[in-house]
């Protein structure tokens, strides 16, 4: 089985590469499924149905979040429809939506990390729970996290459980796809897809402003070229060990 993970999509910018990108590279690869990152679609924070729809129209097939899924409150109700998206699972019980779903022969789940971000149920005990109840070889985790270590951590402690945990949320990409030695894929994080020049997706210019004078900036989303980073995983769909893990890196003017 192959499968392509999109890092976090800022904004327009993004949502347009995945348009022109994401349908030639199923063509190429044949992919079996297309994961993406989409907390920051809509304006560069959040999510809405229309963007939504628009990246499940250009050819992905999983919407993945992290803590700004509730940016835009209009994708509240779509949380629990039929629409492929997940906001984390070890939010606390009774918040709106799903955090893993079952697409053919793969479940994709969304974690979120704790250090650094905020006070979530432990993201470790709430896989610890999935796995008990859910027996499927092929399991792709997005692990939505700040902290390098937590990440490192949570693959450490999946490893020969999952067949893959893909670290997101910093928007900047790390050189460490790997395989653990119980045969599960690694990537700290795969970075945006969004403006290349830019802070993290975010215009330069206002951010720098932020930074020198402590005022807070209305932030906009970066604008030229953008930056189109992904991961493709093989995975032995019988055993759920993960073969390879690449990096896919391609700019859009």
């Amino acid at each position: 089985m192959l499968i392509l993970m999109i890092g976090d999509i800022v904004g327009s910018p993004g949502r347009a590469a995945i348009r022109e990108l994401v349908p030639d590279l199923r063509h190429q690869y044949q992919l079996d499924l297309v994961i993406a990152n989409a907390e920051n679609a809509a304006g560069g924070l959040g999510l809405t149905s229309p963007t939504a729809k628009e990246l499940l129209g250009a050819g992905v097939d999983i919407l993945t979040s992290g803590n700004h899924i509730w940016a835009q409150k209009e994708i509240i109700p779509y949380l629990d429809g039929e629409m492929p998206i997940l906001r984390p699972l070890n939010y606390p019980p009774a918040v709106p939506g799903r955090g893993y779903i079952i697409s053919g022969q793969a479940m994709v789940v969304n974690l979120l990390g704790r250090t650094f971000i905020g006070n979530f149920d432990c993201p470790f005990r709430t896989m610890d729970r999935l796995l008990a109840e859910h027996k499927i070889p092929v399991i792709i985790v997005d692990f939505h996290a700040e902290a390098t270590s937590e990440k490192i951590a949570m693959g450490r402690y999946l490893d020969g459980r999952v067949s893959a945990v893909l670290g997101t949320h910093t928007h900047v990409g790390t050189i460490d796809t790997q395989l653990f030695p119980q045969g599960t894929a690694y990537v700290t994080d795969i970075g945006m897809t969004g403006p290349a020049n830019s802070i993290i997706g975010d215009d330069a210019e206002a951010v720098l402003q932020r930074f020198l004078t402590g005022i807070p900036y209305r932030l906009s989303v970066g604008k030229g070229k953008v930056a189109f980073n992904a991961v493709i995983i093989r995975v032995n769909e019988e055993s759920g060990r993960a073969i390879s893990i690449d990096r896919i890196y391609k700019e859009v003017e």
